[in-house]
This record gives structure tokens, C-alpha cells and sequence, in this order.
């Protein structure tokens, strides 16, 4: 069974960071591109970051570029993104999902598993 387990979320002043954290299992972790993808209040899900799952090609929202960095660790199953200079509208519930041997960035719908998500809030 895949699971998807995010961590690291919390409350945050304006200008702070925060490091999310996204530990898989069930799964061949190298062979999978992971994304990281985010949803405000009244808002659609959105695209934050990706990592591909050969090369380690990254790929990120302009929202975020200059801001988050995506990172994965294969040994330890897991996929990070690190959230330096938080604004309050960075606020959200940040998913990671994963799609098998697909690289670039997929849409959203070509992702084949997701987490269950963690909250964000960035307070101006």
C-alpha cells in the first residue's frame, strides 16, 4: 500500500521558513517524479514545485521561484521543500503527490498518488 506522509507545516510569521517534508513508502521512491502542490481557502489546487525522478530536474511556480527549494533524498524515501521568505498568501495545505518514471513537471492529473496534506500559515 502507497502512502504519502507530509510533515513540517505549522504557523509562521511573514519573512520566516519553514522545511515540509514528504516520506513515502510502498513504493520504488527513486523510480517516481514528486511534486509538491498547494490549496488556499476557496482557491483551486495549484502547482508548487516538482523534482524529476532521473537527472533531478526541478521545476517551480513563479510564485515561488527564488523562494522554495525542492530536494529529494532517495535513501530515506523522502522529498522536501524548504519555504524561505513566507508571505501570507504562500498560506495554504501543501500536498506532495508522486507520478512513476513520468520526468519534466506533470500537470496535476498525471500524478498517481497523493498525501493527505499539511497546513501553512503564513501571518503578516
Amino acid at each position: 500500500q502507497v502512502q504519502l506522509v507530509e510533515s513540517g507545516g505549522g504557523a509562521v510569521q511573514a519573512g520566516g521558513s519553514l522545511r515540509l517534508s514528504c516520506a513515502a513508502s510502498g513504493l520504488t521512491f527513486s523510480g517516481f517524479t514528486m511534486g509538491w502542490f498547494r490549496q488556499a481557502p476557496g482557491k483551486e489546487r495549484e502547482f508548487v514545485a516538482a523534482i524529476s525522478w532521473i537527472g533531478g530536474n526541478t521545476y517551480y511556480a513563479d510564485s515561488v521561484k527564488g523562494r522554495f527549494t525542492i530536494s529529494r533524498d532517495n535513501a530515506k524515501k523522502t522529498v522536501y521543500l524548504q519555504m524561505n521568505s513566507l508571505k501570507p498568501e504562500d498560506t495554504a495545505v501543501y500536498y506532495c503527490a508522486a507520478r512513476f518514471r513520468l520526468s519534466g513537471s506533470p500537470p496535476e492529473g498525471e500524478y498517481d498518488y497523493w498525501g493527505q496534506g499539511t497546513q501553512v500559515t503564513v501571518s503578516s
